[in-house]
């Protein structure tokens, strides 16, 4: 049986996560009524993403929000080259905010490492201080 594994992705240019939802409501970002983001590379564990698998989206260094992921779809661009287009809920969850470091394209994030849903209505957490911040990245825990 296959476990459930996420996504994770930088959201190149947007400030908040309500600047990734008026993006993702341009015409440029939908694909009938959902939201899709298109990536070059495919998921090789597809089949455990869409097991209940969501988009972490990371905004400023910190995954902010979630997007349970719908399907892929193919994607050919004007060059003829073949992508991945993540069809995704257009619901976007907050998370409690997890710092991470940038990184290209996406990566997996298994579900026992994924940050928990805020209660809904609730859309940040009180940071913690900066001091005890930079401990537990020093030690390597964010």
């Amino acid at each position: 049986m296959n476990q459930i594994l996420h996504l994770q992705k930088l959201s190149v240019g947007t400030e908040t996560v309500a600047d990734l939802a008026a993006w993702q409501n341009s015409k440029r970002a939908l694909t009938g009524e959902l939201p899709q983001h298109v990536t070059r590379m495919w998921p090789k564990r597809a089949d455990e993403v869409l097991t209940g698998g969501s988009m972490y989206w990371v905004i400023k260094g910190s995954i902010s929000c979630r997007q349970k992921i719908v399907r892929f779809d193919e994607a050919i661009g004007a060059d003829g080259i073949r992508r991945c287009a993540i069809v995704l809920d257009p619901e976007l969850i907050h998370v409690a905010p997890t710092l991470k470091r940038p990184f290209q394209g996406w990566r997996y994030l298994k579900a026992s490492d994924a940050p928990v849903d805020l209660p809904k209505g609730r859309t940040s957490e009180d940071p913690l201080p900066a001091s005890l911040n930079a401990a537990l990245a020093e030690i390597g825990v964010l």
